[in-house]
């Protein structure tokens, strides 16, 4: 099967349509039209099911696109480890968490579009828990804890966090002094466990409160307007613990450091987009480790 059939068939696939996978090679809809002909009757069978709304996968394209991806970055792979100097080119596509990504990690993937003008960088901003397999991304950016997986982690800096609360909160409901203390206050609740810090020892809380988002910055707002106290990363929360408008709180208890992480999928040869995005990240949160970082 032609490489390039191949290739395009993974793009319509993530794009969700011919035109806009045109559009991001830089082709023309005819010539994607018939790669993708050329590969379905190859196999002799339907992959994508075509409308005037786009394209979606079949049953049969789901399954054969998890696979063709999987053999596109290997190749990818492959041609770079001949080439290892070469300019990096084609597509990094990244999951980047929205609540702590446009501040945090996005110097690093603008940094790393101006060394590298060959390479399209697809950025997709979501605190949602992608699929990294399925939804044909290169890699993700995840911070704190990581999930069991077959996944594989590089960590590249560390993130810090607080438990914070308005002063008008405070002043009605007073300040928690111990994290048993909590059941009495109104979280807002983000993750489904928080931990603290107690000398050696680390202490699993559930929160319980009737506000909760998957975003950070939604959790901030919420709490600067007094609604309750929130768990969260300092880079989200900076400018309102500058201006007074959150506070620390149960101080003597501090969150665990949050590690943050490059996670790709399984494979011996990650791409070597993959590992220099890696390496911008670590220069980049060095460099800017005095804005968040408590003891730098």
């Amino acid at each position: 099967m032609n490489l390039e059939d191949l290739q395009t068939f993974v793009e319509v696939a993530d794009s969700g349509g011919i035109s806009a996978a045109a559009r991001r090679l830089g082709l023309s809809k005819s010539i994607v039209s018939r790669r993708l002909f050329r590969v379905e009757a190859e196999l002799g069978i339907q992959l994508l099911a075509r409308s005037t709304r786009g394209a979606a996968l079949t049953e049969a394209g789901e399954a054969f696109r998890v696979h063709a991806a999987a053999a596109c970055a290997e190749i990818d792979a492959a041609k770079e480890t001949i080439l290892p100097a070469g300019e990096l080119c084609g597509r990094l596509r990244v999951a980047v968490p929205l609540t702590s990504g446009p501040i945090h990690f996005a110097p690093a993937l603008t940094e790393m579009a101006q060394h590298h003008p060959q390479l399209q960088i697809d950025a997709v901003y979501s605190d949602r828990f992608v699929d990294l397999i399925a939804e044909g991304f290169d890699c993700a950016i995840r911070v704190g804890m990581l999930r069991a997986s077959n996944l594989m982690a590089k960590r590249v800096g560390q993130i810090y966090g607080k438990l914070v609360a308005s002063p008008d909160y405070i002043a009605v409901h007073g300040s928690p002094e111990t994290p048993d203390e909590l059941v009495n206050h109104q979280a807002l609740v983000g993750a489904e466990t928080w931990r603290f810090v107690d000398g050696e020892k680390v202490i699993t809380v559930q929160p319980h409160g009737r506000f909760k988002a998957d975003n950070g910055m939604a959790l901030a707002h919420a709490a600067a307007a007094g609604l309750g106290i929130a768990w969260l990363p300092d880079c989200t929360i900076h400018e309102y613990l500058a201006s007074g408008a959150l506070v620390p709180v149960m101080t003597l208890y501090p969150l665990p450091v949050g590690g943050v992480y490059v996670v790709r999928p399984p494979s011996p040869h990650p791409a070597r987009k993959v590992r220099i995005l890696s390496e911008f990240l670590t220069g980049s949160l060095k460099r800017n480790a005095h804005r968040w970082d408590p003891q730098s």
